[in-house]
């Protein structure tokens, strides 16, 4: 367990999780550099500090609004944090920013019906849009560490999870903090995300041999590779 944390550790930049979110990142800071400056980004359920450990921090070219459920303090002038409902943007109008981004944030609504909801007001208020999410049918899942753990029933990962720590959940006593914890987290195929998304393109990121996540993405006038 402890190597999987490693592995996936967003904190270690060494870590093979942070060397692909930096690979993503760049794919999309290439799509953006086509666009017209400054360019109007809004964050799905992102924070600040992502933003600023990537150089994109007081950048004159960029005016980035960070949603999230609880508001976090401002470090940049370029960045604004709020806080909101990313399956109900009630704040914003249609196509107020150029592009709305989110990463890893759609799987952990829940429902489908929730993520459908995101994924409507992603594309209402802008444009063009790049969403990641991991692959449910990648073996190892993400969250909780564990070959499989998505495939399993219910009752299963919630009697684990009461007694012990799986990756970064865990352990919850308490039976309905457990059964929270486990629908949290609701990957999507890449069935799902189409028909969330069905004008955008799919691009699939590969870790040994296996489609690791997707993203969803338009707007940008090219496509990746």
């Amino acid at each position: 367990m402890a190597l999987m944390q490693k592995v996936t550790s967003s904190n270690d930049p060494n870590s093979i999780g942070n060397r692909m979110r930096s690979r993503r990142f760049q794919l999309f800071s290439e799509l953006i550099d086509g666009l017209p400056k400054p360019v109007r980004i809004i964050d799905l359920g992102g924070t600040s500090a992502f933003w600023k450990n990537r150089g994109w921090a007081d950048r004159a070219d960029v005016q980035i609004t960070v949603v999230n459920l609880e508001l976090e303090p401002k470090i940049a002038e370029n960045l604004h944090p709020v806080v909101g409902d990313a399956t109900a943007l009630t704040d914003f109008d249609d196509q107020s920013f150029d592009v709305a981004f989110s990463n890893s944030v759609i799987e952990h609504l829940f429902t489908l019906e929730a993520q459908r909801k995101m994924a409507s007001e992603t594309q209402r208020v802008a444009p063009a849009f790049w969403i990641q999410t991991p692959n449910y049918w990648f073996p190892m899942e993400p969250h909780f560490h564990m070959v499989g753990w998505q495939w399993l029933p219910e009752s299963a990962r919630v009697a684990m999870i009461r007694k012990r720590r799986c990756g970064w959940r865990g352990p919850c006593p308490d039976k309905e903090d457990a059964i929270q914890a486990v629908r949290e987290v609701r990957l999507m195929t890449r069935r799902e995300l189409r028909e969330a998304f069905p004008s955008a393109e799919i691009w699939q990121e590969r870790m040994f041999g296996l489609t690791k996540s997707h993203v969803a993405y338009q707007g940008f006038g090219r496509t990746i590779g």
